[in-house]
């Protein structure tokens, strides 16, 4: 099992930075990909970034690609999402989440996380 809190959103003027962090608890961490999906008021979830249990490799959606970086720490149990060049449509609810499984290969789908976080808001003002 794990559990995961995120932190970090906030209110940012466009162009901005924010850094959001995600912090698990469990045994399993280390060796579940994780992801941080976001939700827009009247939209549906949306993958965001992923990156590999053993951090080797990361996958982003198009739309953040050159904006977003995702990153863990194994030792600390922890992801983040660097978020620079902020825009007003970046602004929603990001979760964090955990794959279902361990030691999966990258994978984009929400239904495969079966593991998340309350989520922090994020807000971009133009």
């Amino acid at each position: 099992q794990v559990q995961l809190v995120e932190s970090g959103g906030g209110l940012v003027q466009a162009g901005g930075s924010l850094r959001l962090s995600c912090a698990a608890s469990g045994r399993t961490f280390s060796s579940r990909s994780m992801g941080w999906f976001r939700q827009a008021p009247g939209e549906e979830r949306k993958f965001v970034a992923g990156i590999l249990w053993n951090g080797a490799s990361a996958y982003y959606a198009d739309s953040v690609k050159g904006r977003f970086t995702i990153s863990r720490d194994n030792a600390q149990n922890m992801v983040y999402l660097q978020m620079n060049s902020l825009k007003p449509e970046d602004t929603a609810l990001y979760s964090c989440a955990a794959h279902t499984y361990s030691r999966t290969a990258g994978d984009a789908r929400e239904s495969s996380y079966g593991y998340w976080g309350q989520g922090t808001q994020v807000t971009v003002s133009s």
